[in-house]
C-alpha cells in the first residue's frame, strides 16, 4: 500500500506555481513560503496518521489565508461577549484623546529622554510617575512594561537571594500560565508559603520570620475569590510586622484602583489605601481598571523606588514612547476629574436601561429576518483578571442557530469580525461591551453569518 505521505507536495512546487508566484508578489516571498512551509507541516503530520493529504489548490489556499492573516495587522474586533477587559481582545480599549496622543507620539520626534531646558538627558517616564505621585500620594513612582515585570524587578531588587513570605491563598497564577512562584523563582528570592489556602493568620507571619527575611509580600487574588471559612490579616497589621523586621512590605494589588469612590466591590483594594495603610510598594497595572495601556506601575517610598530605578533589569523591562504617550494620557484625564469617561468605567458604570435600549435597537435590525432572535437580560463581568465573581446586570440578544459552535466561528472570521457567547442552542450578544456606533455593523455581520455568504475584499461592512 502506498503510504500517503508521499502523496504531500513539495514547499517547491506550491511556491513555484501560478497562485503560489501571484500571493508572492502581494505578501512577500519570504511570507509565502513560511506560510506554505507551516501548512505543509500540518498536512504531514496528519497524512503520517494515513489521513489523505487535500488538493495542491486547497494545500495553497490554506497557506494563502494564513499569509493574508499577517497583512492587514491587529483587527479591530466587536466585543458582544460582555466581558469588559477581555485579555484576548486587547483588554481596556483606549480613548480619543489617548489615541491622539500615541499618533503624536508616533508620527514625530518627541522629547521622550530629553530636559529641554538644559538640553541634557532627561528620565523617560517622568511625566506618567509625576502624574501617578500625585493621585496615590505616594512618595515617588515608577513605570515598567507590566505589571508581572514589576514585581519582578521589585523582587529583584529588594530580596534576592533573601526569602519573602507569602500567604499560601495569594500564590496566584495569572494569564499564559505564568505564576508567582515561577516569578520569584526568576528574581532569585526564595519564596517561604504561609498559612494555608483559605486561613492565615498574622501569626503565621510572625513565626515565619527570620534573619534571612528580605521582604513580605501580599498579592490581591484578582483573578479568583476563596469563599466561606477563610481570613487573612489585615494590610496594615502585615505593615506592622514588616516595619518591626525592618524588611519591605510590598502589595501587588493587580488591577489598578487608584482611589475609593468607584462605585465598585467593596473587595478591590485600592492603590491608596495600600500606600494608607503601611505599603512600601505598591504595584499595579495600568490596562485593567485605571483604564489605559498595558504598564506596571510602581509607587512608594522614595529610597526604595530610587534601588529599584538603578537595578539592571529597570532597562530591560522599560516602556517604550506609544505606551508612555497613552499611559500619560489616562493620568491626565483622571487629574482633572473625568475618569468616569473612560471606555471602562464608563462600561462598567453604564445603567442597564442604556444597555437595553442598544439591545432593541440591535434586535429590531436584524428582528425582520431571524424569527428565533429576541432581547433578554444577562449578565456582563469585568475581566481582565479583575472583581472574579461579580456580576454586572446587562442585557443582550439572543438568536437561536442550528450550529451554534459554527456560527460564531463565521462571525469571528467575518468583516468586522464579532466574538459572541455560545450557550447551548444559541449564541448571545451582550451589548455592554458594544459601542453605540457598532451596533449597525454588527446587525449585518449577524445577518450574513446566518446567510454563510463570504463577502467581497472591497465590501465596506
Amino acid at each position: 500500500m502506498t503510504d500517503v505521505r508521499r502523496r504531500v507536495p513539495s514547499l517547491d512546487t506550491l511556491l513555484r506555481s501560478a497562485p503560489g508566484r501571484r500571493a508572492a508578489a502581494t505578501f512577500g516571498r519570504s511570507v509565502v513560503k513560511h506560510a506554505i512551509s507551516v501548512t505543509l507541516g500540518e498536512v504531514r503530520a496528519r497524512a503520517a496518521q494515513g489521513l489523505e493529504p487535500p488538493e495542491d489548490d486547497a494545500i495553497l489556499a490554506g497557506a494563502v489565508g494564513l499569509a493574508s492573516r499577517t497583512a492587514s495587522g491587529l483587527t479591530p474586533v466587536i466585543n458582544a461577549t460582555g466581558v469588559v477587559l477581555h485579555t484576548n481582545l486587547g483588554r481596556a480599549p483606549l480613548p480619543r484623546s489617548a489615541i491622539d496622543a500615541v499618533g503624536r507620539a508616533a508620527g514625530t520626534y518627541t522629547d521622550l529622554e530629553i530636559d529641554r531646558a538644559t538640553g541634557k538627558r532627561g528620565r523617560r517616564t517622568w511625566r506618567a510617575e509625576f502624574l501617578l505621585t500625585a493621585l496615590t500620594g505616594a512618595d515617588a513612582a515608577l513605570v515598567v512594561n507590566n505589571c508581572a515585570a514589576a514585581m519582578l524587578l521589585s523582587l529583584a531588587t529588594l530580596a534576592r537571594r533573601k526569602e519573602v513570605l507569602v500567604s499560601r491563598g495569594e500564590l496566584i497564577e495569572i494569564g499564559g500560565e505564568f505564576r508567582i512562584p515561577d516569578i520569584m523563582a526568576a528574581s532569585g528570592a526564595k519564596l517561604v508559603e504561609v498559612g494555608t489556602t483559605n486561613r492565615t493568620r498574622i501569626g503565621d507571619y510572625r513565626g515565619a520570620l527570620s534573619g534571612r527575611t528580605g521582604a513580605i509580600l501580599r498579592v490581591h487574588p484578582s483573578n479568583y475569590r476563596v469563599v466561606g471559612f477563610t481570613s487573612s490579616p489585615t494590610t496594615a497589621e502585615l505593615a506592622a510586622v514588616a516595619a518591626k523586621q525592618g524588611v519591605p512590605f510590598l502589595f501587588d494589588v493587580g488591577s489598578g484602583l487608584l482611589a475609593g469612590g468607584h462605585g465598585l466591590s467593596a473587595d478591590e483594594p485600592t492603590v491608596a489605601d495600600a500606600l494608607h495603610d503601611g505599603a512600601d510598594l505598591v504595584t499595579f497595572s495600568g490596562d485593567k481598571l485605571l483604564g489605559g495601556p498595558q504598564a506596571g506601575c510602581i509607587v512608594g517610598r522614595a529610597e526604595l523606588i530610587a534601588r529599584l530605578r538603578k537595578h539592571p533589569i529597570a532597562r530591560a523591562v522599560r516602556v517604550d514612547k506609544l505606551q508612555l504617550a497613552a499611559l500619560e494620557s489616562i493620568l491626565r484625564t483622571v487629574a482633572s476629574g473625568h475618569g468616569d469617561e473612560l471606555p471602562v468605567p464608563a462600561m462598567l458604570h453604564e445603567p442597564a436601561a442604556s444597555i437595553a435600549k442598544r439591545a432593541h435597537r440591535l434586535a429590531e435590525t436584524v428582528g425582520g429576518d431571524l424569527e428565533h432572535a429576541h432581547v433578554r437580560r444577562c449578565d456582563s463581568v469585568v475581566g481582565g483578571g479583575s472583581m472574579p465573581g461579580t456580576t454586572l446586570p446587562s442585557w443582550g440578544v439572543e438568536v437561536r442557530v442550528p450550529d451554534p459552535p459554527a456560527f460564531a466561528g463565521r462571525l469571528r472570521t467575518g468583516r468586522p469580525p464579532v466574538c459572541c457567547r455560545v450557550e447551548e442552542d444559541r449564541v448571545l450578544f451582550d451589548v455592554r461591551t458594544v459601542f453605540p456606533d457598532q451596533v449597525d455593523d454588527l446587525a449585518r455581520a449577524i445577518l450574513y453569518a446566518i446567510e454563510g455568504d463570504d463577502l467581497d475584499e472591497d465590501d465596506d461592512r
